[in-house]
C-alpha cells in the first residue's frame, strides 16, 4: 500500500532529525486522508497531500546524505571528487607599491631599482661579426704560395750575404752550394755562377750586397725567356687545349681552374673527360663542371680517350664554344705505348681541325724536383708540348726546378699553381716570381 510506504519513509526521516514534525499516524486528519488516498489508488487516481500535512523538508545535512546514498539520481564521481578537493589558494597579486614608491620617491643617491635589476641580468651575448676576408692580390698569392721555396732562397742566401762581405772564391763556392740546395739544377747553377764571376772580374760588383742584387737579376733573366702567357686565339673556334702529364700531378684540378679563369674572362668553355682509365677523374671533372655550369663530355670508364675528345670537339663546333679543355689519362713518361696513345689523340683531333690541339699543356709537380726535367723532355718529343703548368709550389721547397726547366728546355711556362683555390692558378711572371722567392717587394 502506498500509505504504508509513506508512513515508513516518514518514520525514517524522523529518526534522522529530532526536530522533524510528529508522525502522521498520530494526526487524525492524516488517517482520513490516507484512507482517501487508498481509495483513489485503487481507482488509479492521483492524490495530493495537503501542504500542512506534507513531510517537512529535509535539512541541508539530510540533502547531502540523500545525495551520497542515491547514486541512481545522476551520481557523478568526478563532480564529487571536485567538491571534496580544497579550492586552490589564490595567487597573491604582485606588489606594485614598491615600484610606485620608487617612482614617486626617488632617493637622493640616484638609486634606481629597475637599473639595478638590469645590471644583475646577464647581458645578451653578441656573436662576433665575421669580417669578410680581404681578397688577395696577384703578387700576394704568389708570395704566399712560394713561402717554402722562398725560405731556401731568402734565408739561406740572405745569411750568406749578411754584412759587407768581400767577394772572393769562398763566397762564390758557398753561393753555388745554396743554388744547388734550392734545386736550381747543375746546369742552371753553373750558368749563373759563370755570369756572376764574369761581372766580378769586370769590377761591376764590389761587395756582397751588390753580388746579392746581381744574383736576383740573373735569375730573373733566366726566367724571362720562358715568360709567355697563354693567349686564346679567337679566330680558332673552338680553341682546343690538350692537358697531359704523369699520374698525380694535378691535371684534372688544373683543368677546373683553367675553366674558371676563362669563364671569368667571358669565354664559353667545354670540358672533355679524356681520362677514361680512372673513374674518379671523370667524376672530379663533372664536379668542376657543375660548380661552374660548364658542359662536360664523358663516356664510361675504359672508353677510348680519343673518341671522347673527338665527340667534345664536334659538340663544341656545333654549339660555337670558345674553348675546349681535354683531360687525358696519367701516364709514365718512360712507357712508350702510353706515350704513343697521345699521338693517336692528336691525329683524331686533326680530322675535325687540322690545327688542333692549339695548345698542349704539360702539368708538372714542383715537388718532383729534377725528375720534372726528364718528364718534360719526353712529353715534348712525344706529345709536342707547347706550354708548362708548374703546380703545388705551395707545398714544396723545390720550386727552384723552374730555373732548370727554363735553362735546359726553354718551354714557355704558362701558369703556376700556388694554392688550392681556383684563383691560385696564376699566369707566370718572371720578375714577380723572383721577387717572391727572395721575399722582397714587388718589382
Amino acid at each position: 500500500m502506498i500509505f504504508d510506504f509513506l508512513r515508513k519513509k516518514k518514520s525514517e526521516d524522523q529518526a534522522a532529525d529530532d526536530t522533524a514534525a510528529p508522525a502522521e499516524s498520530q494526526h487524525p486528519l492524516a488517517e482520513k486522508v490516507a484512507e482517501d488516498v487508498a481509495e483513489e489508488a485503487a481507482g488509479e487516481a492521483e492524490f495530493v497531500i495537503p501542504e500542512n500535512l506534507q513531510a517537512p523538508a529535509p535539512s541541508s545535512e539530510e540533502e547531502q546524505l540523500s545525495t551520497e546514498e542515491a547514486p541512481e539520481a545522476g551520481f557523478d564521481p568526478a563532480a564529487e571528487v571536485a567538491q571534496d578537493m580544497p579550492e586552490p589558494a589564490a595567487t597573491p597579486a604582485p606588489v606594485v607599491a614598491d615600484e610606485h614608491l620608487s617612482t614617486e620617491e626617488a632617493p637622493e643617491s640616484g638609486f634606481d631599482p629597475a637599473m639595478e635589476v638590469a645590471q644583475d641580468e646577464p647581458a645578451p651575448v653578441q656573436e662576433p661579426v665575421q669580417e669578410k676576408p680581404k681578397k688577395e692580390g696577384f703578387f700576394a698569392r704568389i708570395r704566399r704560395g712560394l713561402s717554402r721555396t722562398s725560405s731556401q732562397f731568402a734565408e739561406g742566401m740572405g745569411n750568406l750575404f749578411l754584412g759587407a762581405k768581400e767577394i772572393d772564391e769562398d763566397l762564390m763556392e758557398e753561393l753555388e752550394t745554396q743554388l744547388l740546395m734550392a734545386d736550381v739544377g747543375v746546369d742552371a747553377t753553373t750558368e749563373i755562377i759563370d755570369r756572376l764571376t764574369e761581372r766580378v772580374s769586370r769590377r761591376e760588383l764590389s761587395n756582397g750586397e751588390a753580388l746579392y742584387k746581381a744574383l736576383q737579376e740573373e735569375l730573373a733573366g733566366l726566367l724571362d725567356k720562358v715568360e709567355a702567357p697563354l693567349v686564346i686565339d679567337q679566330s680558332k673556334k673552338p680553341f682546343v687545349i690538350l692537358v697531359v702529364g704523369v699520374n698525380g700531378v694535378g691535371k684534372t684540378t688544373t683543368i677546373g681552374k683553367l675553366a674558371h679563369r676563362y669563364l671569368n674572362e667571358g669565354q664559353s668553355v667545354m670540358l672533355a673527360a679524356g681520362d677514361t682509365f680512372r673513374a674518379a677523374a671523370v667524376e672530379q671533372l663533372q664536379v668542376w663542371g657543375q660548380r661552374h655550369n660548364v658542359p662536360v663530355v664523358a663516356q664510361h670508364t675504359g672508353a677510348d680517350s680519343a673518341s671522347v675528345i673527338f665527340d667534345a670537339i664536334q659538340s663544341a663546333q656545333s654549339r660555337n664554344v670558345d674553348v675546349v679543355i681535354a683531360d687525358t689519362a696519367g701516364r709514365l713518361h718512360n712507357k712508350s705505348n702510353l706515350m704513343e696513345e697521345l699521338s693517336k689523340v692528336r691525329r683524331v683531333m686533326g680530322k675535325l681541325d687540322g690545327a688542333a690541339p692549339h695548345e698542349v699543356l704539360l702539368v708538372l709537380d714542383a715537388g718532383t724536383g729534377q725528375n720534372a726535367l726528364s718528364q718534360a723532355g719526353t712529353f715534348k718529343d712525344s706529345a709536342g708540348v707547347s706550354g708548362l703548368v708548374l703546380t703545388k709550389l705551395d707545398g714544396t721547397a723545390k720550386g727552384g726546378v723552374i730555373f732548370a726547366l727554363a735553362q735546359k728546355l726553354g718551354i714557355p711556362v704558362r701558369f703556376i699553381g700556388v694554392g688550392e683555390q681556383a684563383e691560385d692558378l696564376q699566369p707566370f711572371v718572371a720578375k714577380d716570381f723572383v721577387a717572391a722567392l727572395f721575399n722582397r717587394a714587388q718589382g
